[in-house]
């Protein structure tokens, strides 16, 4: 096991995935686990960058809560987890961590380019600017946010 970049502090909180049911780590072990299931289908890959985009995203996110009162880190978690396990790459991994960063918080675009570069920045963007479709279902918005980040990876 990889141990992390940083330590976020917090304690592990297990919450329910909504396209999954098993519990989601969203805590210390997230971004390991993350990081063994990439390896498992590609044991080259280098996962810093899923590592550094968990810790961004815990931080940026912070003491935000879901609308069952879960951590707000429990989703961008689900979704870096369900595209772990259609086997992307770290980018698009990082991306599904990152995708609410720059909607939701302080952290801006300039900020995820700096840190993650043009590629993963410009993912992160084109999902962004995508979410403000109006969805009337929540079966259409679990689709639709695929279809969006199907469609932000394609750019390259």
């Amino acid at each position: 096991m990889r141990p992390p970049v940083s330590a976020p502090d917090g304690a592990t909180a297990g919450a329910t995935a909504s396209a999954e049911s098993r519990p989601v780590p969203t805590d210390l072990h997230a971004q390991s686990e993350l990081a063994e299931k990439v390896h498992a289908y590609d044991p080259k890959a280098d996962t810093k960058v899923i590592d550094v985009a968990y810790v961004v995203a815990k931080e940026a996110h912070g003491t935000q809560r879901r609308d069952n009162g879960d951590p707000y880190i429990t989703h961008p978690v689900a979704v870096a987890d369900i595209l772990a396990g259609y086997r992307l790459d770290t980018a698009s991994i990082a991306t599904g961590l990152l995708h609410d960063v720059i909607e939701d918080t302080p952290v801006k675009l300039p900020e995820i380019e700096s840190r993650f570069g043009k590629e993963i920045a410009g993912l992160v963007d084109g999902v962004t600017k995508l979410t403000r479709l109006e969805l009337q279902s929540d079966r259409t918005k679990q689709a639709e946010n695929f279809r969006k980040l199907v469609l932000a990876m394609s750019r390259d």
